[in-house]
């Protein structure tokens, strides 16, 4: 009975007048509504070509692995490996019935030999001299860097397997590994381009990649001129200051220019000089020939034989060095440099990462300091002051355009603190309408103490170009 009335309550029209009892007891909940589903992403001819392409190319480069003798692959002379290339792709495609237009052949061709010569998808990026960085978040996302403003490119990797094995190439050629145990590593290309790469636990979207290019052609003074990165007058004068056997520290953000600059400045090097340069990956580019490069090494598995850049700056003072170059002093290495540098090590060089030429030397007492020795603040800024002669500031403006925003020159102690006066600064003017960054590189109008050891070493100082040109 029961039963057949609640069914019929369900079939009434007007099944809440039946029991208005129920009503008027309480108000009738609200149905909650399911939250809206969203659409279902429907792939655009573009990305269906895309992935079809790289399912394709995936086969081809198994088929490739599989007949090629990659244990002397790379003996053989590229333009024979292309042929061979050629010949087995146009037999795999001719086998399997899939029709390839001449110019797709091509682009296959060239693509697999990137994979297997090169880096795979990056290997057009790495030869776009526009491309500054190049950086992969996860394989479906690859963003690149031109003149200071990053883009997304049309790169993609097939999955994550494939990045890996990108990934491994790269760190393999420099005797270095990544893997769960050791899920970063920073390493290069023989080209001197940086890489650091991530992968999963502690990348979580997948493997990331971070490559930062360097210019076949490294930068001059008088090219960083042309491109407005200081001018003429602060040219000369960093010249002199390399020809005079001046410390110099050159500090800036992350991707300011530092490792540029310096690349730059050390071509006024005396070419009879024997230098000594150390890096975390070696990355400079020197130009004299008597150039000794030491580069730091990550432990084993085991945990042993990591060689840091402060046993190697403490091994350079044993090598008869007459200038000493850290690409990036980062930690206790500080306190070895700053003894080269005031025992008779002049003219030495390195850069640190800082905000301002004020807080690049508070970032050098705090490293000395991780020495662990109980030395007064007093006497690291003693060593500091006596050590270093100039801090060359630089800076990536938000037009993306890096600039020297100031040269300083140490002038000693007051009191306990160190005295610094601006050589020359960039003094910002506004903005103009397509987002360029206005401004001016000017001299503060201040003679530098260093002028006298400058003519002393024989070198001609204009005065003029610290003067203040008004009008």
């Amino acid at each position: 009975m029961f039963k057949d009335f609640t069914s019929f309550v369900a079939r009434s029209p007007k099944a809440e007048n039946v029991l208005p009892f129920a009503a008027s007891a309480a108000p009738r909940a609200a149905t909650p509504t399911a939250p809206p589903v969203p659409p279902l992403h429907v792939p655009s001819p573009e990305e269906i070509e895309l992935q079809q392409s790289l399912e394709l190319k995936s086969q081809l480069h198994e088929v490739l692995l599989e007949r090629l003798n990659l244990a002397v692959i790379d003996k053989v002379e590229p333009e024979e490996l292309r042929r061979d290339v050629g010949a087995l792709v146009t037999e795999e495609l001719r086998q399997s019935n899939t029709p390839v237009r001449a110019e797709k052949l091509k682009t296959l061709v060239d693509e697999l030999m990137d994979e297997v010569l090169g880096l795979g998808p990056l290997e057009p990026l790495m030869a776009d001299p526009t491309v500054n960085d190049i950086l992969v978040n996860g394989h479906r996302n690859v963003y690149v860097e031109r003149n200071g403003i990053l883009e997304r490119a049309r790169a993609r990797f097939r999955d994550e397997r494939h990045l890996l094995r990108i990934i491994e190439k790269i760190v393999s050629r420099v005797g270095r590994r990544v893997d769960e145990s050791n899920p970063w590593v920073d390493a290069r290309l023989e080209d001197g381009s940086r890489v650091n790469a991530i992968i999963r636990p502690c990348s979580i979207d997948g493997p990331s990649l971070s490559i930062r290019k360097f210019s076949r052609n490294p930068l001059t003074l008088d090219r960083l001129v042309e491109i407005g990165t200081l001018n003429d007058a602060a040219a000369r004068f960093l010249e002199s200051l390399v020809e005079a056997r001046m410390n110099i520290l050159i500090s800036g953000g992350t991707g300011s220019g530092k490792t540029t600059l310096l690349n730059a400045i050390s071509a006024a090097i005396d070419h009879r000089s024997r230098i000594v340069t150390i890096e975390d990956a070696a990355e400079l580019q020197l130009q004299q020939a008597h150039v000794v490069r030491l580069e730091t090494r990550p432990p084993n598995p085991n945990g042993q034989g990591a060689v840091m850049q402060r046993d190697l700056v403490r091994n350079a003072l044993r090598m008869r060095p007459d200038r000493i170059i850290v690409g990036e002093v980062r930690g206790p290495e500080a306190f070895d440099m700053l003894q080269a540098m005031n025992t008779g090590h002049d003219g030495s060089m390195t850069t640190v990462h800082a905000n301002s030429a004020r807080d690049a030397l508070a970032r050098i007492e705090q490293m000395v300091t991780m020495v662990g020795a109980d030395m007064p603040l007093s006497a690291i800024r003693s060593q500091v002051a006596a050590g270093l002669h100039i801090v060359v500031q630089l800076a990536r403006l938000s037009d993306g355009r890096r600039r020297i925003v100031s040269i300083s020159e140490l002038t000693g102690l007051e009191g306990n603190v160190i005295m610094l006066q601006d050589i020359f600064v960039f003094r910002k003017k506004g903005k103009a309408e397509d987002g360029t960054v206005l401004g001016e590189f000017t001299p503060t109008g201040i003679r530098p103490r260093c002028v006298e050891a400058l003519v002393e070493a024989g070198l001609k100082i204009d005065p003029a170009d610290f003067t203040v040109k008004r009008g």
